[in-house]
């Protein structure tokens, strides 16, 4: 009888450790870790109708608070006279406080301020949304990494339109 109690005992302690386990939070930081490095990036396609080479380093900071994106001046560049080939950003990824999603704030070298909704729909997978707005673009980026290739898409949506069009796509290989 005695071990038959013990054995509950155990179980019951086995379960509702199992179930503290399941019900901890998970770090956010773990399903970004793909991201980090620097990556080449050239680019293959979009509206922008550009054609670069350059680079992007995804980093933690401040002792894994925030996750950092710089991007490099592109070595060879053409596009439009519309498009800044000396473009330059950094994104800011963060979180507000412990167990809320993360965000995301972009600066660019032309003024644009972009804040971004963070979402990891799988482990190799990070997608950046900004808040729709009845008077202007909507914008997602996209990072993807197969097969030790990073493809990214930064995209726009219209107000009142459901897809999203691609004004800048570009894969490459960490360094």
């Amino acid at each position: 009888m005695k071990s038959l109690i013990a054995a509950a005992l155990f179980v019951g302690f086995a379960l509702a450790h199992y179930d503290r386990a399941l019900s901890a939070p998970t770090d956010p930081w773990v399903a970004l870790s793909f991201l980090e490095g620097t990556w080449d990036a050239h680019t293959q396609g979009g509206s922008a109708k550009a054609h670069s080479s350059g680079a992007y380093t995804f980093s933690s900071e401040l002792k894994h608070h925030v996750m950092v994106r710089r991007t490099e001046d592109g070595t060879a560049c053409t596009g439009p006279a519309s498009f800044d080939c000396r473009h330059n950003d950094v994104l800011y990824v963060y979180q507000d406080a412990q167990d809320q999603p993360l965000k995301a704030i972009y600066f660019d070298n032309e003024g644009h301020v972009i804040h971004y909704d963070v979402s990891t729909p799988d482990s190799s997978t990070a997608i950046f949304i900004s808040n729709a707005s009845p008077s202007g673009p909507q914008f997602q980026l996209i990072y993807h990494l197969k097969d030790a290739v990073m493809s990214g898409k930064f995209q726009m949506r219209m107000p009142g339109q459901v897809e999203w069009k691609s004004y800048l796509e570009w894969a490459g290989a960490k360094k």
